[in-house]
């Protein structure tokens, strides 16, 4: 693959550092983390007018189609989150929020047409919610649920992210059955990644076994029976992984610096989802030339390699690269997708056959 001459589809703004949850599995939130962030970290916002002048710069692209808005903490923290919805909704672009949605007003949320609401759910019972979310009660679990029967109502789209640690695993199935209730378009399924204290919350060794050969089945066959869309092939692989690591990075590879960007609330520039991945910032320069510049496409060039850094081993885009690579593997062959991974035509050949060709199924 040659210089990069077309801009990102999927561009990711975090809105806001501070939540108002503490989720366990949380690098930046946890009461599990053994360097906590600082409170004057948790107060920065993303100015609204630096957004405009974004929105703008991303728009002359003519490549970005849709529009991912989320924070370091919960975009619902923002005072002006609806003006930013507004102001992404002007230019057409398809609209997801990340959210735990506790904050959120279902009915302005639908008046401005915002495309997907993508939940982090985290459990489906008060225990296991209030677990997962030590800051939580029963009543916000209760709110939880009535926003997203509002949200059903309303003819909002609703995805649910589910993160699998010690707390929630057994619920598994369960999480099926409450997509199904609620009328979720899909339920994605992640193993946490965790670092820095947060190790403490961890699915234990029985309980990975149990996921892998008991659970995930069990699910899979729920899932079916119900019409509820899942990645649970792709959570499968995940615990395949061992130990911290959250994804075989090296079976399926990394396609992001094509398609996508996340852009944080202090303006940094990312790869990836992946902190540590910086590439640029918004005080060097417009995104619009960043993108296409030099360190961006180092980048590129070591992960096409398959040089891949110590983030890529818990992989917060892998259902995104799985997609990906099934439609380079489709569109372009085998010979091309090994190209763009570091490895022989062979070697790709029989990760892909190893997984069953499960990366090439249709996901939700």
């Amino acid at each position: 693959m040659g210089k990069t001459v077309v801009g990102p589809q999927t561009v990711h703004v975090d809105l806001a550092n501070g939540c108002n949850t503490n989720c366990t599995t949380c690098w930046d939130h946890s009461p599990l983390l053994t360097t906590p962030r600082p409170t004057a970290w948790k107060r920065k916002l993303f100015d609204l007018e630096r957004f405009r002048a974004l929105a703008a710069d991303l728009a002359g692209m003519q490549s970005v189609e849709s529009v991912i808005l989320s924070g370091m903490g919960d975009p619902f923290v923002h005072p002006g989150i609806y003006d930013i919805i507004a102001e992404c909704k002007r230019y057409g672009w398809h609209v997801t929020i990340l959210t735990n949605a506790l904050l959120a007003d279902p009915d302005r949320v639908a008046a401005l047409g915002v495309d997907a609401m993508l939940v982090s759910v985290n459990g489906v019972s008060p225990a296991s919610y209030t677990a997962f979310h030590p800051n939580l009660r029963a009543s916000d679990f209760a709110r939880l649920e009535w926003l997203l029967t509002r949200w059903r109502q309303l003819g909002v789209a609703v995805k649910h992210v589910q993160v699998i640690n010690r707390d929630t695993a057994a619920e598994l199935v369960d999480m099926v059955h409450f997509a199904a209730r609620h009328g979720a378009r899909q339920v994605t399924f992640k193993l946490a990644s965790l670092g820095n204290g947060t190790e403490a919350c961890a699915i234990t060794e029985a309980q990975r076994v149990e996921l892998r050969e008991q659970l995930v089945p069990a699910a899979r066959a729920a899932a079916a029976e119900l019409g509820v869309v899942t990645n649970l092939e792709v959570f499968a692989q995940q615990l395949t992984a061992g130990g911290l690591a959250t994804t075989p990075i090296e079976e399926v590879g990394c396609f992001m610096g094509w398609h996508y960007a996340r852009i944080t609330v202090e303006g940094a520039l990312l790869y990836c989802c992946a902190a540590t991945l910086q590439v640029g910032h918004l005080d060097w320069g417009p995104f619009s030339e960043q993108w296409f510049g030099a360190a961006w496409e180092a980048l590129r060039a070591s992960l096409r390699a398959g040089q891949y850094a110590p983030a890529c081993r818990q992989c917060g885009k892998f259902n995104q690269n799985v997609k990906l690579a099934a439609k380079v593997r489709e569109r372009f062959g085998m010979a091309v997708y090994a190209s763009l991974t570091g490895r022989s035509a062979g070697q790709a050949s029989d990760n892909v056959e190893g997984r069953n060709g499960t990366a090439g199924h249709r996901l939700g």
